[in-house]
């Protein structure tokens, strides 16, 4: 689900990958310090990230297509720019530093965008320097999960941070479901005399998640760094020690845009950089259904299923099931490659998004039975009749998550498998591309919106479903095609299939 690039480690099997939790006895305090912050950031990014284009329409006064225009094309986009970046920062101030200045970048606009009504500075005081905040997270803390494990550690604190990942999505999942249908879905808050918009209020509340994070980033201990002896404390490096603050994050960031351009250069020379290109252009199309689940779902949720609608606890079967899917299918398929594993996992997402399109009439009965009444009145506490969307929601999310389990993952190593010896992490930065498309795709989905589901008068979601789905099968049936043109024989696997 998540763009933070980390693919959970397959065990050799189900009771192996558990078994390697006994690695982490004894692992230093920075290390627990790491995970938690992982979560708080995950749940604070979650929570505005669902409420985003809500917030956008309903309180900034944005219609579908250009709140969607503006995230998809805009915001969504900058941050994977600023997140491929945003290593340069840490390695001008350090690791301890950069959390520091991403948390509290980000502490200043999330309070702008809770307390401000005037959409010019909610947007440039609030929404953009967001950007900045929170692309300062991932690569820190992809730095401080190698930093704070030993050599034993490493694998399972990065399956560890993959699984907090996903426990920080549901955590967020449902407080946006709580906080909906405590205040109303155009509700208000009235804190200290203020009047609180519900989507403002999201905002808060991950404003105080944002709060939590200062004292997990004092207690980490400045240069830690574990080793198989133990702990030791050395200087964090920085490239450039003398000048004012500022100045060195500047000629750090100018430094790593000339050498990213240099190594563009030379990545261009090479055949299999276009293949790999092609191949995440493809899986773009994936993300494309990832994307669509913050940015078009809610308001197709609260239009077809009425304000206050469970969204958050709909999405959360899927990161329920991917914290079990992903090790358990990793270790049960590491025998194939990753190319065929992609496939595969495209063909099980693109026909799941096939379910939302179908008539809502062939569901009734389902949603009238024993599944339905326990899905809608057990899991997702609803009173009365249960609409047919939520069993085809409900179903929809758990062939996905199946799908993502088998080709998330296997994106990463695909990358990684085919590169040139030395050119591991340039080939694995490329692995955010999918993403970027992603993102690109889902800003022209405010047309389908109101295309298809309205705000007001008479809607037809099936056909944006099966428009979505349609696009969904561009990357399974592309990887078939297109195959003997970009498939790279993968390092340490065989080409039998």
């Amino acid at each position: 689900m998540p763009e933070d690039g980390i693919a959970p480690i397959a065990a050799t099997g189900l009771r192996g990958f558990l078994g390697k939790f006994t690695v982490l006895k004894g692992a230093q305090r920075e290390l627990w310090l790491t995970f938690l912050i992982k979560l708080l950031i995950i749940t604070a990014y979650s929570v505005t990230n669902k409420t985003l284009i809500l917030w956008l329409s309903s309180d900034l006064g944005f219609n579908d297509q250009s709140a969607g225009a503006l995230v998809g094309w805009v915001w969504a986009p900058a941050m994977t720019v600023f997140t491929l970046l945003a290593g340069s920062v840490t390695d001008a101030v350090g690791l301890r530093r950069t959390f520091f200045l991403g948390a509290g970048v980000c502490l200043v606009a999330r309070a702008v965008m809770g307390f401000s009504t005037i959409p010019w500075l909610a947007l440039a005081g609030g929404l953009f320097p967001l950007v900045i905040g929170e692309a300062l997270g991932t690569p820190v803390l992809i730095a401080a999960a190698r930093r704070y494990s030993t050599v034993r550690q490493r694998s399972i604190s990065f399956s560890i941070i993959y699984m907090v990942m996903n426990v920080g999505f549901y955590i967020a999942a449902r407080i946006y479901d709580y906080v909906r249908q405590s205040l109303g879905e155009h509700g208000h808050l009235n804190l200290f005399g203020l009047q609180i918009t519900t989507y403002r209020t999201l905002f808060l509340v991950s404003l105080g998640f944002e709060l939590l994070l200062f004292p997990a980033i004092y207690f980490l201990r400045r240069g830690a760094e574990a080793t198989d002896e133990g702990v030791k404390f050395t200087a964090e490096p920085v490239r450039y020690v003398t000048g004012a603050f500022w100045e060195r994050i500047w000629l750090t960031i100018r430094d790593s845009a000339l050498d990213t351009v240099r190594l563009f250069r030379k990545l261009l020379s090479q055949s299999g950089f276009y293949r790999l290109l092609a191949f995440l252009l493809l899986i773009g199309f994936l993300k494309l259904i990832v994307m669509q689940m913050d940015y078009v779902f809610p308001k197709f949720g609260i239009r077809e299923l009425g304000e206050g609608a469970p969204i958050g606890q709909l999405l959360g079967i899927n990161y329920l099931l991917i914290i079990v899917f992903v090790p358990t299918i990793g270790a049960l398929t590491q025998q194939f490659t990753a190319y065929r594993m992609v496939i595969v996992g495209g063909v099980i997402c693109a026909a799941s998004v096939f379910v939302m399109a179908l008539p809502t009439a062939w569901f009734q009965g389902p949603a009238n039975g024993a599944i339905g009444q326990w899905l809608g009145h057990t899991y997702l506490g609803l009173k009365g009749g249960i609409h047919p969307y939520y069993i085809m929601t409900a179903i929809y999310i758990g062939i996905f998550s199946v799908g993502e389990a088998f080709y998330s993952p296997r994106v990463y190593e695909y990358a990684a498998a085919i590169a040139p010896r030395g050119q591991e992490a340039s080939y694995g930065a490329l692995s955010y591309i999918p993403f970027l498309l992603g993102k690109l795709l889902v800003g022209s989905a405010g047309w389908l919106l109101v295309a298809f589901c309205p705000e007001h008068g008479p809607r037809h979601s099936g056909t944006m479903w099966l428009i979505f789905a349609l696009a969904a099968s561009v990357a399974p049936i592309g990887l078939v095609v297109l195959r003997r043109y970009i498939r790279v024989p993968e390092a340490g696997r065989q080409d039998v299939d």
